[in-house]
C-alpha cells in the first residue's frame, strides 16, 4: 500500500464514522449542548468546513461550501469562509441545524473532493513543503493527515454526545 492509498483510507474515516450515526441524528440530538457550546450539528458542520477550506487552500479551487450551494442550503448567515474556528460560545450555539441528511451530504461532498485531490498526487508531491510558518515546516502529506484527523476528532466528539442518555443532554 502506498502513501496516497493510506491517506485515502484516513480521509474516508470521518465520513464513515458520521454515517454510522445517521439513525440517531434527530434534531434534538443534533442541537444538544451537554455542558459545551459545540453541539453535534456544529461539530459535524465544522468537520466538513475545515476539510473544505483547507483543501481549497491546497487545490486553489473554490470551496465545496460555495461551489455546490451548501452555503445557501444551510442558510447560517456566516461569512462564506467561516468554518467555526474561533467561534465564541454564542456563535457556536447559533449554528442550529435540524437536517442530518444535509450535514452528511456536505461531509460526503468534501470527502469526495479530498479523495479526488489525493488521486492527483504523487509521493514526491506529498513531500513538498507547503507551510513554512511552523517548525518543522509542514509537508503536503502531513497537512492532509492533519485535515482528516481533525475532522475525525470532531465527528468522534459528536458520536460521544449522540451516545449519551437523553437526560445527560441539555437543550
Amino acid at each position: 500500500m502506498d502513501s496516497v492509498e493510506i491517506l485515502k483510507d484516513v480521509a474516508r474515516r470521518p465520513l464513515d464514522e458520521a454515517e454510522s450515526l445517521r439513525s440517531a441524528l434527530t434534531p434534538a440530538v443534533l442541537n444538544a449542548h451537554p455542558g459545551h457550546d459545540n453541539s453535534p450539528a456544529w461539530l459535524l458542520w465544522h468537520a466538513a468546513r475545515e476539510i473544505d477550506e483547507q483543501l481549497s487552500a491546497l487545490t486553489g479551487e473554490e470551496p465545496v461550501w460555495t461551489r455546490s450551494g451548501f452555503e445557501s442550503r444551510f442558510s447560517l448567515g456566516l461569512d462564506r469562509h467561516d468554518m467555526g474556528l474561533g467561534h465564541s460560545g454564542a456563535q457556536a450555539r447559533a449554528v442550529q441545524i435540524d437536517d442530518a441528511e444535509l450535514l452528511l451530504e456536505q461531509l460526503r461532498a468534501v470527502v469526495e473532493a479530498q479523495l479526488a485531490y489525493l488521486d492527483t498526487l504523487t509521493e514526491a508531491r506529498l513531500g513538498e513543503i507547503i507551510d513554512e510558518q511552523w517548525d518543522p515546516p509542514v509537508a503536503r502529506g502531513t497537512r492532509l493527515v492533519s485535515i482528516s484527523l481533525d475532522a475525525l476528532a470532531h465527528v468522534s466528539q459528536a458520536a460521544y454526545v449522540v451516545g449519551m442518555e437523553p437526560t445527560a443532554r441539555e437543550g
